[in-house]
């Protein structure tokens, strides 16, 4: 049977806290319709695109929408299925069971965020699998338990497909567990509100921000590894509202991140002069 969702102003299951703020988000497409769907039929969902495109806000957002806890993790090659599940802790009146953040949202039914997926080892992104299909269990080998996902639980990944592409990638018996959803840069005009709503300037300044920004990303091709993120726009227009001029601000949070090579650094220097003259 078809599950029918709310209306998008209404979120599935329970309505916002009264006089809670919706995390800002302006949608690009239908992501949002789709990722309720995915949530309202258990599907796990896969988030593609540039670092610092809106990718973790826009889960910020669903949670808001969803009134779901969000639980976030931040992948590593460090990162083991022990970390995900848990583990047990000796103390000093006996050795007690600690669940990992992935065993928390599976029995408080969170919303369970892995942001940049791919940089986890293989053997942990396989203890993901059995919840990403019909049956939604998590076993817990070191514990016996075959925990069943709480209603209201959602696994979320996250990874850019350009820059992992060149290092590592998700195997293809992983990747079909997800429905997929791409995200990229937002439009110009979309892109200059969010800046200006979230660093806090002019829209003005904002547009100017972003048209460095069209230009910054036409580097790519010349050797430039990441292109300036929605993130560090905003987080630049941050600096011009908090007093600093403009173009110095692009200096620091812009141009400095991005390289450290003399001549990429030269001549991103010289298309923020040209955009703040």
């Amino acid at each position: 049977m078809r599950t029918e969702l709310p209306p998008l102003h209404e979120p599935a299951g329970a309505q916002p806290a009264a006089g809670s703020a919706a995390p800002y988000y302006v949608p690009s497409g239908d992501e949002v319709e789709v990722f309720a769907r995915c949530h309202a039929q258990g599907l796990a969902v896969m988030l593609k695109g540039p670092t610092g495109c809106g990718k973790t806000r826009f889960m910020e957002h669903m949670a808001w929408r969803l009134q779901r806890p969000l639980i976030t993790i931040s992948c590593h090659d460090d990162l083991s299925a022990s970390d995900l599940v848990g583990r047990f802790l000796i103390r000093h009146d006996g050795t007690v069971w600690q669940d990992g953040p992935l065993t928390r949202a599976v029995r408080e039914g969170a919303l369970c965020y892995l942001d940049e997926v791919v940089e986890a080892r293989q053997d942990t992104v396989v203890v993901l699998h059995p919840l990403t299909d019909h049956r939604r269990m998590l076993p817990i080998d070191k514990t016996g338990e075959l925990l069943q996902a709480t209603p209201g639980f959602g696994l979320v990944v996250s990874y850019n497909p350009g820059y992992q592409r060149m290092l590592k990638d998700l195997k293809p018996s992983t990747r079909q567990r997800f429905v997929a959803l791409d995200f990229d840069f937002p439009p110009p005009d979309a892109e200059a509100q969010i800046v200006a709503q979230e660093g806090g300037v002019a829209l003005g300044d904002a547009r100017a921000l972003v048209q460095l920004a069209v230009r910054l990303r036409a580097l790519q091709d010349r050797g430039l590894a990441e292109v300036p993120s929605t993130r560090l726009l905003v987080a630049a227009a941050q600096l011009a509202a908090g007093g600093i001029e403009l173009r110095r601000a692009c200096y620091r949070a812009v141009v400095s991140p991005l390289s450290d090579e003399p001549a990429l650094v030269g001549a991103m220097r010289d298309l923020v002069d040209a955009t703040f003259v």
